[in-house]
């Protein structure tokens, strides 16, 4: 997993609240276990119109969101079934961010594990973001992990909260097979005692 760097970048927004996971990838994408490629089938129900042409009206589509890393959305964002297509599916498109006032459970776990950061939010705060969002592909947010700041293209800064353990994973690129390994000196000392004071197992 890639270590989560400073990002300054285009921002969509999509107030649509209860956006679940089923929209954000539609089962027909489930087939693989691939984390690439999914990108093409993210928010597809909303991205193309019944004969595969562009949507023009969905935010995705719009020339001042090419390019997009962050997204703020409405509240509840990723709830329905735990499916980690979700994330994939984002991040293979490009979206490293998302802001909401509120996300499922397991979605947002399942960010962090894929190297996503996840901000939760007041809904002021939301919405002052959107707004500069609104501006378009000049009004562009930077997120600073490390400082825990979200500053805004007229230099606003927020300030967000975060488990200190996740932003350490992400921070330096830990996911749980990294973090495993971490403590692969232990194991093997441990395997070794084992071993000693009970060869015959």
């Amino acid at each position: 997993m890639e270590k989560f760097e400073t990002t300054t970048a285009v921002t969509a927004v999509l107030r649509e609240i209860n956006i679940d996971t089923d929209k954000i990838i539609p089962k027909q994408y489930l087939k693989t276990i691939q984390r690439t490629g999914l990108g093409k089938g993210l928010f597809s129900e909303l991205r193309y119109n019944d004969d595969g042409t562009d949507n023009k009206d969905f935010i995705l589509n719009q020339p001042s969101t090419k390019n997009v890393e962050i997204l703020i959305a409405g509240d509840n964002f990723g709830c329905g079934s735990s499916r980690e297509h979700a994330p994939w599916a984002l991040l293979d498109y490009g979206i490293k961010i998302i802001i909401s006032t509120s996300f499922a459970d397991i979605f947002y776990g399942n960010c962090f594990k894929n190297g996503m950061l996840p901000i939760v939010l007041d809904s002021d705060q939301v919405n002052l973001l959107m707004e500069d969002a609104s501006r378009g592909a000049n009004a562009k947010l930077k997120i600073n992990l490390e400082d825990q700041e979200i500053t805004t293209s007229d230099g606003l800064i927020i300030n967000f909260k975060i488990d200190k353990f996740l932003k350490h994973c992400l921070l330096n690129g830990l996911d749980d097979i990294d973090l495993t390994l971490e403590k692969a000196k232990k194991i093997d000392s441990y395997e070794k005692k084992i071993e000693n004071d009970r060869p015959w197992v």
